[in-house]
């Protein structure tokens, strides 16, 4: 004899199962240093490896919807966000493009360096006043911030006091969440915190199908110089401050000079971040290399060789191969590729391979690259 359960005790068996099964993980396909977890009640998002030697420091945020009145056990340590977000102050430009292919301009009240923005709705909304310009690092005034009344702070952390704006922040006790996109060691992984950002503004599905579209778009590319035997050697960056800070073997640009056909020369190295190193030892190793990518903020060889004529020896010089992402830069030196290109890798890896390939890619139109004369 089968017997109908009482709708309350079947309510109560479902949420019981719920509850054994535990939280609905949104899945991530290349990010790593998050996590987003859906409670029903609420959702927690974890954040890991958010600068070089951060060891297992971990950041937790709880985004709880507005129209819920009872906010619910909650981790201990969790910065709590009450959802979608209306009042936004970024300290970087990476986050722009998120905010461009997710409409999210109208909730931008406050930025940092907005004078390296190449996105034109930001310009704008500085200009009329509905977005502040703000200080950063050092120069940072708490009782602006306090003024803006933000429900959100956007910001990453190079693990510097000379730098970092955080720690400020949290003694504050400011609406603050720190992301590690540039600690990743994929571009796609850096594209896919689209995700990370979407959570806060309800916008999730929206961002799926975003990263879905670019990271096909990107695989498929990668897939023209998978079994390439003829892999030119790749040098990268340029000296700053008496060092030279290649990307490690592990980092996101040493994956996309990989997917591109390249033989990156320090591929080996198990660092994700840059890897200082003086003149002498990039020279003996990378003095032949086929390429010379992304050498630092010069648009020309000249400029380039006013800034040390020893350059001149390396290979990649002498035969006119030297490639910088600067197409798409400012007045005041604000580059895209930190904005759109964090986004779109699908777009770099295009411009890479061109310039690696050029056959594979006969009909393509530089996007971020350009050739140093």
């Amino acid at each position: 004899m089968n017997a109908i359960l009482p709708n309350t005790l079947i309510s109560l068996i479902c949420a019981a199962t719920l509850a054994l099964a535990g939280p609905n993980q949104t899945p991530l396909k290349y990010a790593k240093n998050f996590t987003i977890e859906d409670h029903g009640s609420h959702t927690v998002i974890r954040v890991s490896n958010t600068w070089r030697g951060s060891g297992d420091t971990l950041f937790t945020y709880a985004l709880v919807p507005r129209e819920q009145t009872q906010i619910p056990k909650l981790p201990e340590n969790a910065i709590l966000f009450r959802t979608p977000i209306e009042r936004v102050v970024t300290f970087s430009t990476v986050y722009f493009g998120h905010f461009q292919a997710l409409d999210l301009h109208h909730t931008l009240i406050g930025a940092a360096n907005v004078e390296f923005t190449n996105d034109p709705k930001v310009l704008q909304s500085v200009e009329s006043g509905k977005t502040k310009s703000i200080e950063s690092g050092s120069a940072l005034n708490i009782e602006t911030i306090l003024l803006l009344q933000p429900e959100l702070l956007l910001t990453s952390s190079t693990g510097s006091p000379q730098f970092d704006t955080h720690p400020k922040l949290l003694r504050a006790k400011q609406p603050l969440a720190i992301t590690a996109g540039y600690m990743e060691n994929h571009p796609l992984a850096r594209s896919e915190w689209i995700k990370f950002v979407a959570a806060f503004f309800h916008k999730e599905e929206q961002a799926s199908e975003i990263f879905d579209q670019i990271a096909s778009r990107y695989e498929t590319l990668a897939a023209l110089t998978k079994n390439i035997k003829d892999r030119p050697t790749i040098l990268a960056n340029a000296p700053y401050a008496g060092k030279w800070h290649v990307p490690g073997g592990q980092s996101y640009s040493a994956q996309a000079f990989k997917d591109a056909g390249g033989d990156y020369l320090w591929a080996d190295d198990q660092t994700s971040g840059g890897v200082p190193l003086d003149f002498e030892t990039v020279y003996l190793n990378a003095s032949d290399a086929d390429y010379w990518i992304n050498p630092g903020r010069h648009r020309s060889i000249k400029e380039l060789l006013d800034t040390d004529t020893r350059f001149q020896k390396f290979e990649a010089l002498q035969k006119n191969r030297v490639f910088n992402n600067t197409r798409r830069i400012n007045a005041n030196g604000g580059n895209d590729i930190w904005e759109r290109g964090i986004l779109h890798p699908e777009e770099v890896l295009a411009d890479l391979i061109s310039i690696l390939h050029p056959t594979l890619l006969p009909n393509h139109t530089p996007i971020f690259y350009e050739q140093l004369h």
